[in-house]
């Protein structure tokens, strides 16, 4: 293998995190914001991109390498975390909004999988974050995610989380599944992906599920969330009270401007 080799144990259920145990000189890679507790002797370090061997030598290599993670929308650093002690350390990775993390062994996957921009949360050092170009338009343009998603390359363990409960479904040779765009989490290389429109006009205009969904055909194996953070997050504005004027009695009792208010005094 070249990647590390980490164990790992997940904990908890709609707020989940994820314990990766470290032998001594083994490392483990995560976006940054996603620690949530580690033991002593595990030095962090911030470095270009993911780590890689993938992303090449030199300051140029690395430059590029961390430069895709800026078309995905994500930071150009990531961070590393290293057992520099004797004997075993722990760290810890929490999910960043309720739902589920997937543990991915890459060497069971054909050594890579694709996945929205924002559902890698960690990886054994060695797996490869990079960008995914979806080659036709329609899927680039309405594909919900845009025309660039994540692919995740190596031969280790990698992390991705998503919202609500996650379903894994295999399709056989043939077997088409339409998923809404947003609910599309991951997929292995082999699936076959694309964009097609809500066939009606009024179920595309009053059915309240958008314009377009997302068909994968097999075979291969997707990963489904149900609950999207664009809509967990639709959900939460829609119900928020909205002050008038943005401040006064009305923002006190519950308004978004209320509680700049309450900081305030």
């Amino acid at each position: 293998m070249k990647n590390h080799e980490i164990d790992y144990v997940l904990h908890g259920d709609d707020m989940q995190f994820v314990e990766v145990e470290l032998d001594p000189q083994e490392t483990v890679v995560a976006e940054a914001g996603s620690l949530m507790m580690m033991e002593d002797q595990i030095q962090m370090e911030t470095v270009f991109g993911d780590g890689s061997a993938n992303q090449g030598s030199g300051l140029m290599g690395k430059l590029l390498g961390a430069g895709k993670r800026l078309i995905t929308g994500e930071s150009l650093f990531m961070t590393t975390f290293t057992n520099n002690g004797m004997g075993k350390r722990k760290v810890y990775f929490a999910s960043p909004y309720p739902g589920k993390i997937i543990p991915m062994n890459l060497s069971e996957l054909d050594g890579k999988i694709i996945c929205q921009k924002d559902a890698f949360l960690a990886a054994a050092k060695g797996v490869s974050v990079g960008v995914e170009f979806q080659k036709k338009l329609g899927t680039g343009f309405f594909g919900g995610e845009g025309f660039i998603m994540q692919k995740l390359e190596g031969d280790g363990m990698a992390f991705v989380h998503a919202g609500g409960t996650i379903y894994e479904r295999k399709l056989q040779p043939g077997e088409t599944l339409r998923i809404d765009t947003g609910c599309l989490v991951a997929m292995t290389q082999d699936v076959n992906y694309n964009i097609e429109m809500v066939s009606g006009i009024k179920t595309a205009l009053f059915g309240g599920e958008g314009l377009f969904f997302a068909t994968l055909s097999g075979p291969g194996t997707v990963w489904v969330q149900s609950l999207p953070f664009s809509r967990l997050a639709s959900r939460v504005f829609a119900a928020a009270p909205i002050s008038q004027g943005g401040g006064g009695k009305d923002a006190g009792e519950g308004g978004i401007g209320g509680l700049f208010d309450l900081f305030n005094k």
